[in-house]
């Protein structure tokens, strides 16, 4: 169950993050695993300012969105140089 939860909250977060950003769109795929990559990265982000999340779908679905977002944006750049 804990599977299907992960999985849930890297797609809503990687559709998410591909509408803020404006790119042209990862896949179903690419996009779960852009939202828990940017779950574990924003949740590492966070943690170091002291932000933490208080459980439930919403605030995790938030900090995984925050840390996609910075995953692409470090990714255009990097692709930029």
């Amino acid at each position: 169950m804990y599977i299907l939860y992960i999985i849930l909250v890297g797609l809503v977060a990687g559709w998410a993050t591909g509408k803020i950003m404006k790119g042209s769109g990862y896949g179903v795929l690419t996009d779960i695993l852009l939202g828990i990559a940017g779950a574990i990265v924003g949740s590492r982000l966070l943690g170091l300012f002291g932000i933490y999340s208080s459980g439930g779908i919403i605030p995790n679905i938030l900090i995984a969105i925050v840390g996609a977002v910075i995953l692409v944006a470090l990714v255009r750049m990097l692709r930029r140089v």
